[in-house]
C-alpha cells in the first residue's frame, strides 16, 4: 500500500499511532528539503518511529527515485509518504512520483487563508494547486486520522 499525505508537521503523534498501523506500512518517506539535510531533525523524528518501521528523509525531488527502489524491492512492502505542503506534492509528481489518492492532514491557518476543516487552512495557491490534482483525477481525502469521516468535499 502507498499512502501519500500533506502534513505540515511532518512526523508527530498522529502519523505514528494512527496512520502508520492504518497502512501498515514498512517504510516512513519524509520528503522535505529542508530535513533531508538537517540530521539532528532527522534524529529528533526518528526517536518516535518505532523500530520495525524504516525511515527514509530525502529531498522533495528525488522522492520518485526512493519509491522506485522500495518498488523494486523483492519486499513488496508498503509505504507512507509525507510531504509538509501542496507544492512539495506537486513538485515531486512532475519528477515521476505517481499516485491516485492524497490525504490533506494539517495545513497552518495563517493569516490570508480560508479555513475549510479544522485542520486544514488555504491560500489562493494551495487552492489551485489542490484543483490542479483533482482535474488530473487524484482523489483528495481530508482526514487528520484514519477513523474520521471525510471532512471536505474539493471539486
Amino acid at each position: 500500500m502507498q499512502w501519500v499525505r500533506i502534513d505540515n508537521r511532518l512526523v508527530h503523534g498522529q502519523i505514528i499511532e494512527t496512520w502508520l498501523p492504518y497502512t501498515h506500512a514498512k517504510y516512513l518517506l519524509v520528503a522535505n528539503d529542508e530535513t533531508a539535510e538537517d540530521s539532528l531533525q532527522q534524529q529528533i523524528m526518528s526517536l518516535a518511529i518505532p523500530q520495525s518501521v524504516n525511515c527514509i528523509f530525502t529531498r522533495v525531488d528525488a522522492v520518485s527515485e526512493a519509491v522506485a527502489k522500495l518498488d523494486s524491492s523483492s519486499e513488496n512492502s508498503s509505504y507512507l509518504i509525507i510531504f509538509s505542503s501542496c507544492n512539495d506534492v506537486k513538485r515531486a509528481l512532475d519528477k515521476g512520483l505517481s499516485f491516485d489518492a492524497l490525504n490533506i492532514g494539517n495545513i497552518h491557518y495563517s493569516p490570508g487563508k480560508k479555513q475549510i476543516s479544522p485542520s486544514v487552512a488555504l491560500n489562493s495557491e494551495e487552492e489551485s494547486c489542490l484543483r490542479y490534482f483533482v482535474n488530473i483525477g487524484i482523489e483528495l481525502d481530508f482526514r487528520c486520522v484514519p477513523n474520521d469521516p471525510v471532512q471536505v468535499r474539493f471539486s
